[in-house]
C-alpha cells in the first residue's frame, strides 16, 4: 500500500513537471501562426494629393502593408520600419499581400501608399519616409485552417498642411462651441466650456487626435483632446520670452501661427521674430530659425537657423519636409528646410502689392494664413482680400479667388470677394477660409474657384446654430481633422466646431 501511494505521488509529480515544461515551451515559442494571403480592398474617394481621384498602378506605385496587433501604438504619419512590426509589399496586380499572422489574435493592417515610386521592401527598410496616403483596416482575426482573408481599409488620411486631408468634408454646417467660455478671456485648463483662452489670432492646427492653439494673448501653446474637449497647456510659462526648455519651462513671445507634421509642432512668434519647434510627446521647445530681431531695411532675410530673420511673421504650414511661412510685414513667403534650418524666399518681392508672377517677381500684400496640399501653397492675403496659390516646385503665383476689394460676396474666382481673410486650411479638395472682419467661414472649390459661405451671419456676434444663422466674432483660424472644421473664434475667446 505504501509502495502504491509513493508511485502515485511520483507519477503526479512527474505529470506536474511535464505540464510545467510544456507551458514553458509554449510560452517560449509564442502563439501559433499561419501564413495567409490577404486581399486588401482599397476604397478611395479622393487622393491625398489635391483631391485627385486615382487608383494604384502596379508598374509604378508601391503599397507597404504593416501588420500590427490591435492594441499596439503605431505612428501612422511617419514610417519607421522596426522589428516589432511585420511589413510586406502588396501585389498590386491582385491587391493581395502575404503575411504570417498570429492565430486568434486581434490584428490590424496599415497601408502606406507611394504614388509613382516603385520601391522594394529593402529600399523602405529602416527609413522614415512619409507616404502619400494612409489606410487602416478594422480589427480582425485569423483562425486555424484559414489560408486567405479579405479586408477593407476603414479610412484614408494624410497629415499635411497642419490638418488631416483626404476625403472631401461633408458638412451639415452645424456650429457648436467646442471649448472656452464665451466672452471671457483667460488661460484656464479644463474640459469644454470650463476652459478659457486668451486671444488666439488664428493659430490652430491638428494631428487628428488633438487640436493645438497658439495663444497670442497668453504666450502659451494649448492642447485640446478632440474626443472629449479636455484643454491643457503643452508649453509656455505664460510670460513674454523666447527661452528654450521643456513644457512650462519654455517661453514664447506672442505665438500667433502654428502647424504640425504629426510629431512636432512649429510655432511662429509674432513679436519674438522666431520659428520654434515643440516635440509633441515630451514638450521640448527649441528655436529652429530666426534671429529674434525684425529684418532691417535693405537686409537679406535669408540664412540658416538664427542667422535668418523675419518681420512679424503670421502663419506657418508644412509638407513634412519643409516649413512655409507667411512673413507678414516682409510681404514674403519663406521656406525652411526642417532638417537643416536653411531659410530662403520662395515668393514675393516684398513690395506690399498683389501681383501674379514667378518667385520674387510676384508680390503679396500682408500674407497671413497659409496651408498646403503638398503640391501647392494657398495664402490668404489680409490687406488685398485675395486667396493666392503658389506652385511649390516652380514658385508660380496666381490668384485663386478674390476681387481685391473688401466684401463677402459669393461667386467664382475674382468675382467673389473676401473681407480680411485670415486663417486657411484644406481637405485636399476645398479650401476653407476664416474671414476676420467678415466673421464668416468661406469655402473655395480648388478645381473651379467657386466660393460659398459655409457658416457665419456676417455680424460680429455669438450664436451656435446652422450655417449662416450661426455667428462668429473675428473668426481667425481654421483647421480640419478630416471630419469637422475647428475655428479659432478670436474675440469670443472660443474654439468652435463646424460639423
Amino acid at each position: 500500500m505504501f509502495f502504491i501511494r509513493n508511485i502515485t505521488i511520483l507519477v503526479s509529480f512527474l505529470l506536474i513537471i511535464i505540464l510545467f515544461s510544456s507551458c514553458r515551451k509554449l510560452d517560449k515559442e509564442g502563439p501559433a501562426t499561419a501564413t495567409v494571403s490577404i486581399k486588401v480592398n482599397h476604397s478611395r474617394s479622393s487622393s491625398r494629393m489635391a483631391g485627385i481621384s486615382r487608383s494604384f498602378t502596379k508598374d509604378v506605385d508601391t503599397e507597404l502593408i504593416a501588420l500590427v496587433t490591435e492594441n499596439t501604438t503605431f505612428n501612422q504619419q511617419y514610417l519607421s520600419l522596426e522589428n516589432r512590426y511585420q511589413f510586406a509589399l502588396t501585389d498590386l496586380s491582385t491587391d493581395t499581400v502575404t503575411l504570417t499572422v498570429p492565430l486568434d489574435t486581434g490584428i490590424k493592417l496599415y497601408s502606406y501608399a507611394y504614388f509613382g515610386d516603385d520601391f522594394t521592401l529593402s529600399e523602405l527598410e529602416n527609413t522614415a519616409t512619409q507616404a502619400e496616403e494612409f489606410g487602416e483596416t478594422s480589427s480582425f482575426t485569423i483562425s486555424s485552417g484559414d489560408t486567405s482573408k479579405e479586408v477593407s481599409l476603414k479610412y484614408f488620411y494624410r497629415q499635411m498642411g497642419g490638418s488631416i486631408q483626404g476625403t472631401e468634408l461633408s458638412l451639415s454646417t452645424a456650429v457648436t462651441t467646442f471649448a472656452g467660455k464665451q466672452g471671457l478671456s483667460g488661460s484656464v485648463n479644463g474640459t469644454g466650456t470650463n476652459a478659457k483662452f486668451k486671444l488666439t489670432y488664428g493659430g490652430i492646427t491638428t494631428d487628428g487626435t488633438n487640436l493645438y492653439t497658439a495663444e497670442y494673448g497668453g504666450h502659451l501653446i494649448r492642447q485640446i483632446v478632440i474626443d472629449n474637449g479636455t484643454v491643457t497647456t503643452l508649453a509656455g510659462t505664460g510670460s513674454y520670452g523666447s527661452t528654450n526648455g521643456t513644457g512650462n519651462a519654455a517661453s514664447f513671445n506672442r505665438p500667433i501661427g502654428i502647424t504640425t507634421d504629426g510629431t512636432n509642432l512649429y510655432v511662429v512668434e509674432y513679436t519674438g521674430q522666431r520659428i520654434r519647434q515643440i516635440i509633441i510627446d515630451n514638450g521640448t521647445v527649441t528655436t529652429l530659425a530666426g534671429s529674434g530681431t525684425a529684418t532691417a531695411t535693405g537686409q537679406s532675410p535669408d540664412g540658416t537657423g538664427t542667422a535668418a530673420s523675419f518681420n512679424n511673421a503670421l502663419d506657418i504650414t508644412t509638407d513634412g519636409t519643409n516649413l512655409y511661412v507667411a512673413d507678414g510685414s516682409n510681404n514674403l513667403i519663406r521656406q525652411i528646410v526642417i532638417s537643416t534650418g536653411v531659410v530662403t524666399t520662395l515668393a514675393g518681392s516684398g513690395s506690399g502689392s498683389s501681383s501674379n508672377g514667378t518667385g520674387t517677381a510676384a508680390s503679396f500684400n500682408r500674407p497671413w494664413g497659409i496651408t498646403t496640399d503638398g503640391t501647392n501653397l494657398y495664402v490668404s492675403e489680409f490687406n488685398s482680400h485675395n486667396i493666392r496659390q503658389i506652385v511649390i516646385s516652380t514658385g508660380v503665383v496666381t490668384t485663386v479667388a478674390g476681387s481685391g476689394s473688401s466684401g463677402s460676396v459669393n461667386g467664382t474666382g475674382t468675382a467673389a470677394s473676401f473681407k480680411q481673410p485670415m486663417g486657411i486650411t484644406t481637405d485636399g479638395t476645398n479650401l476653407y477660409v476664416a474671414e476676420y472682419i467678415g466673421h464668416n467661414i468661406r469655402q473655395i472649390v480648388i478645381s473651379t474657384g467657386v466660393v460659398t459661405t459655409v457658416a457665419g451671419s456676417g455680424s460680429s456676434a455669438f450664436a451656435d446654430d446652422t450655417g449662416t444663422a450661426a455667428s462668429f466674432k473675428n473668426s481667425g483660424g481654421v483647421t480640419t481633422d478630416g471630419t469637422n472644421l475647428y475655428v479659432s473664434d478670436s474675440m469670443n475667446y472660443l474654439i468652435r466646431k463646424i460639423e
